[in-house]
């Protein structure tokens, strides 16, 4: 970052709204000016060349016709006395006008298609944060709050009401932030640092609990099953952390040659898949990752051509993962995590930095790098895209998805946090079970 930018972020608070001073044509309109595109030039022409005014001869109308007369003007809008026109064209309707349908059409319902909207409902500043790929500076908790990394820091912004809080702060010699992970209560938060060290946090009480060590250098991946916390870092290894217990190394993964940039549980907590900057893909068990187990990867996945950090389980067919690789390689592929067989593979023409899978219908979400920055929804498994979204000016590098899956936060290299209605709207609001508060509900009731 250069002394420009620097100097800029100091007058930049961390998730709030940016100030824009710059006016658009269609939000700004003068209400003085009249907007072209608005009028009917026809109408118009018709006005300015007399057609309202009656000629002297036109003789005496009957009532019947001037009736037609009056009715023909009310349906073709024809009693207008305005020209210009000072608002927009009003949008067209999505639905189109039929006549009555027949019992057959009526019986035959056809599901709509839902409105996506292709700008981000709200657009946060994310100044300092980090322009790296490998990284995992975005997460989302169940208790609807986000947290995000910007350099040394990391704070939380409470999606219920808005209000923005400083969690913590770490010295340069620790930092800056490299991971960030909700734990399943949705009140503690693991982070990893560059100083190869991970520390667990109280979110509530703005308290550091435990300091957790074993690598030897940046953990950039971190994922939770139960009271477990999964690392990964740069020195190439995978370590299960029972946060439980003080000798919290219970197990570890060894497979990949270089750094590990994803890393994810599958939904019943017995797989892991992890994806490294070694290009390679590899299925763990849960049992692997004892101190006494003998075995290694279930599978070890090599059609990869570049790193890979996007990972994502399927919600409705739990033995399949979805991988994306980076720049060189550019594609989403899909895994049998039972077989190791790849199912599917889609070339994006762009870099792949990371996966969600729409909980609610049968898509998938990437984000993109170079060259073209964007969000793409794809239908599955036809892979026919949805919807795209060319909001961010860099690459798209993490996502998160709320607790009720219709949101999904983007977190870009152009240091913005956006939101976006991408899944469509909650439908009425149903009581969630209560989750029992692992992997701290003893320790909560210190005080």
């Amino acid at each position: 970052m250069d002394a420009g930018s620097r100097y800029n972020n100091k007058f930049r608070r961390p998730l709030f709204t940016p100030v824009s001073h710059k006016k658009t044509s269609r939000e700004n309109l003068d209400r003085f000016i009249p907007n072209r595109s608005a009028m009917d030039f026809d109408y118009a022409h018709y006005m300015l060349s007399g057609g309202k005014v009656k000629k002297e001869n036109s003789g005496v109308n009957s009532a019947s016709k001037e009736a037609y007369t009056k009715q023909l003007a009310e349906i073709f809008n024809m009693n207008r006395t305005r020209i210009l026109a000072f608002k927009n064209k009003p949008p067209p309707s999505a639905e189109r006008v039929s006549k009555s349908p027949s019992p057959i059409q009526q019986s035959m319902t056809t599901k709509k298609r839902r409105f996506i909207p292709q700008t981000a409902e709200r657009t946060l500043d994310a100044p300092d944060i980090l322009d790296d790929f490998y990284l995992n500076l975005l997460d989302w908790g169940c208790s609807n709050i986000v947290a995000i990394a910007l350099g040394n820091s990391v704070y939380l912004w409470d999606a219920s009401d808005g209000s923005v809080t400083e969690l913590l702060s770490v010295s340069d010699d620790l930092g800056p932030v490299t991971g960030v992970s909700w734990a399943p209560d949705g009140r503690h938060l693991a982070l990893g640092l560059n100083n190869s060290h991970v520390q667990l946090w109280d979110s509530r009480s703005s308290r550091l609990l435990r300091t957790l060590q074993g690598h030897s250098l940046r953990v950039g991946s971190l994922d939770w099953n139960g009271h477990i916390l999964t690392t990964g870092s740069m020195d190439t290894m995978i370590i299960n952390n029972d946060v439980r217990i003080r000798s919290h190394v219970v197990g570890t993964y060894r497979g990949h040659n270089q750094e590990i940039c994803g890393l994810k549980w599958s939904a019943s907590g017995q797989q892991l898949a992890s994806g490294g900057n070694d290009n390679l893909v590899h299925i763990w068990s849960v049992s692997m990752g004892s101190p006494n187990s003998t075995r290694q990867w279930i599978h070890r996945m090599t059609d990869h051509t570049a790193a890979v950090k996007a990972l994502s389980w399927c919600p409705f067919q739990s033995n399949m993962v979805a991988s994306g690789g980076g720049v060189g390689d550019e594609c989403i592929k899909f895994w049998n995590t039972n077989t190791g067989a790849c199912l599917n593979s889609v070339d994006t023409g762009s870099q792949v930095c990371s996966l969600l899978w729409n909980r609610h219908e049968r898509e998938l979400l990437s984000s993109h790098g170079f060259t073209d920055n964007q969000l793409t929804v794809w239908k599955y498994p036809s892979m026919t895209k949805v919807a795209e979204f060319f909001g961010h000016t860099s690459r798209v590098l993490h996502m998160a998805q709320s607790p009720d899956g219709y949101t999904v936060a983007t977190a870009a290299a152009d240091e913005t946090l956006r939101f976006w209605n991408i899944f469509g709207n909650p439908e009425e609001t149903k009581s969630a079970p209560k989750r029992k508060l692992e992997p701290f509900f003893d320790l909560a009731q210190i005080r």
